[in-house]
């Protein structure tokens, strides 16, 4: 095994420790609370280690959660139908509730909806469902939807998921329809 080789599975070991440590200590603690020096230490890694990773701690849980979101709006993305659509939405919020509740009890629940809003963005650039408007205000409209489905999801989340998923995703269907339907008659 080269030199490059054995440094690069270091540092992928360092920060999956890193991660790893990260997520027990904030199973128990607000982020806020936490240290990097208790991360560190729970880790078995050197704070060198963390530095030539990260910058914050902030930056783990970006790096973590950044790819299962992607990869759960790029499963959302992919459907044909509407009603596969609906299914792979009822899907990417169940599986991501824990995520967000994780993150709304800790702490870091701004970085939870940073991801969760870019990908939001990414999936209405990819549909172009806002074609024909001027592209500030695509820009205003996405921005406008991508808040009001993390609002949504948010409160399906803090109602126990009472809520059967298919009555959710009608309901942000409804609402990107009547939406698109005003900014076609207003344009």
């Amino acid at each position: 095994m080269s030199a490059t080789n054995h440094s690069q599975l270091i540092k992928k070991d360092s920060e999956d420790y890193l991660t790893t440590a990260l997520l027990q200590l904030l199973k128990t603690n607000q982020l806020t609370d936490l240290s990097v020096t208790q991360v560190v230490k729970r880790a078995g890694v050197s704070r060198m280690a963390f530095y030539r990773n990260y910058k914050t701690l902030d930056d783990i849980l970006i790096r973590y959660l950044t790819p299962i979101f992607n990869e759960s709006f790029d499963d959302v993305s992919k459907g044909l139908t509407q009603e596969d659509k609906l299914r792979a939405m009822a899907h990417l919020f169940d599986e991501l509730s824990d995520p967000l509740d994780l993150a709304m009890k800790q702490g870091f629940e701004t970085i939870v909806q940073q991801i969760f809003n870019e990908n939001i963005i990414r999936m209405y650039q990819k549909q172009n469902i806002w074609s024909g408007l001027v592209p500030d205000n695509q820009k205003y409209y996405t921005n406008f939807m991508a808040a009001g489905v993390y609002g949504i999801w948010r409160e399906w989340l803090l109602s126990g998921k009472k809520e059967p998923l298919v009555n959710i995703q009608r309901l942000i269907t409804n609402i990107q329809a009547s939406l698109i339907a005003s900014t076609i008659k207003y344009k």
